[in-house]
This record gives C-alpha cells, sequence and structure tokens, in this order.
C-alpha cells in the first residue's frame, strides 16, 4: 500500500481560470500532473490532496474537476482550501462525489490500517508579529475544527494504525515554531501531516520537515513540479 499527496490543484475544466499567469511553473501544469500521476500512482494506491482543489464557485460548476480527477488512477482523499467556494456543506460534497474521491470535513476516515483525517487550517502568527484581529478568531475556531477531527481519529484508532492528517495551511510558521495546530498534532500523536498553500518562487518551506517525531510535507503542485509525492509504503 502507497500513500501519495499533492494540493493546490487549481482545476478550472468549467471556468476560465488560467493559472499560467502566476508563472512557468503553472505553464501546461495539469497535463504534467496527470501524466506523472499515472506514471506513479497504481489503482490501489491511494493520493491525499490538500485542498485548493477546483476555482469552481458553485457545487454544479465543480463537475468536471472532479471527473478530471476521478479519471486518474488511485483512491482519493480530499479536504477544503481557502478557495474551495463550491464546498458548501460536506453533505452535498458526498453526494456529488465519483467513486474513487472521498471528502473528509473535521472528521476521520479508515481504509485499511492508515486513518485519514483533516480540515482547513488557517493562518499562523509569525515570528515578532500579531495576527489581526479577525485572522486570530479564525486561528482560534480551525484549531477547534482540528481538534474535532483528531478526536473523530481517536476514537477509530488502533494501535497499529497510522494516522495521516490533511490541514490546506501550514501548521507553522516560517521560523517552525509551534502552533494550536502543530500542538493538536503532537498531543494526538499524528504520524504524517500534509499541507500546501503556499506559491511562488519567494516561498521558503521545505518539502519535508521532521518537527517532534511528526514527518510533515509540503505539497503545492508548483512545488513538487507537479508530481504526486509518497508519504507512506506500507
Amino acid at each position: 500500500m502507497k500513500v501519495w499527496a499533492i494540493s493546490d490543484l487549481h482545476l478550472s475544466n468549467a471556468c476560465d481560470k488560467p493559472m499560467d499567469v502566476f508563472g512557468g511553473n503553472w505553464l501546461n501544469y495539469t497535463d504534467k500532473i496527470q501524466e506523472n500521476w499515472q506514471k506513479l500512482v497504481s489503482e490501489d494506491d491511494f493520493v491525499c490532496i490538500a485542498g485548493d482543489i477546483s476555482w469552481a464557485m458553485k457545487l454544479d460548476e465543480v463537475t468536471e474537476d472532479l471527473k478530471w480527477i476521478d479519471a486518474l488512477n488511485g483512491k482519493k482523499i480530499i479536504i477544503k482550501g481557502n478557495h474551495e467556494y463550491w464546498w458548501k456543506s460536506i453533505t452535498a460534497v458526498r453526494n456529488i462525489l465519483p467513486p474513487s474521491i472521498s471528502a473528509i470535513q473535521n472528521d476521520c476516515i479508515r481504509f485499511e490500517d492508515v486513518l485519514f483525517c483533516g480540515t482547513r487550517g488557517w493562518t499562523v502568527p509569525e515570528k515578532g508579529r500579531q495576527l489581526s484581529a479577525d485572522d486570530e478568531k479564525l486561528y482560534k475556531r480551525e484549531a477547534e475544527r482540528l481538534k474535532l477531527t483528531l478526536t473523530s481519529m481517536q476514537k477509530m484508532r488502533t494501535p497499529t494504525d497510522t494516522v495521516i492528517c490533511m490541514i490546506h495551511y501550514p501548521p507553522f510558521n516560517m521560523a517552525k515554531e509551534a502552533t494550536l495546530f502543530t500542538n493538536l498534532l503532537e498531543e494526538y500523536k499524528v504520524d504524517i501531516v500534509i499541507f500546501g498553500h503556499l506559491h511562488g518562487r519567494l516561498v521558503n518551506m521545505e518539502k519535508q520537515t521532521i518537527k517532534n517525531g511528526i514527518k510533515y510535507f509540503f505539497t503545492s503542485t508548483d512545488h513538487i513540479n507537479n508530481t504526486p509525492v509518497l508519504v507512506l509504503e506500507k
């Protein structure tokens, strides 16, 4: 069993939102994702997609993007990103998902002996800077949502399980300082964390970080050469 990860696909099969305006890494990027994905991922594998899946604004506009993902190899697990405006409720989302895609929202699902949980997250305080009042409120609210997904995971967990948590925003700041998110991830003894959100040439985030025993994978597609990252093999 292999688990792969990628995030920030920013698909736009039903709307005109080209990503190549953001730089050369986005030129024909969906073709590159498709080619690399099909070479690496088998039908028995799992792929975690950590948010910002589609530019669609409404549920009926995301269908073509979900079909595109469904046609790729493997079983996919998705979470909500900050651009998921089409994602109104988890029930509505699950009702339209193709067979190979499962969605998580503050809960947990099991495949074999791997537990997948996740939530969106939010901006964390950077070193020497405070969050705005609005960001502070959302930061604390998203920490409570992370606690919900981890509590759900803990009820299902057995000693032999591996726990993978997706959170769209980076759970720590650029200095890798502790946050409400990392404190919870450590408290609940998560094994692997997958995140994305950051883009551009000025982003100085390592693709893999080990912090207090947890493996963190940064998987924004433009930073991983549009190639799914192997995060677990059992």
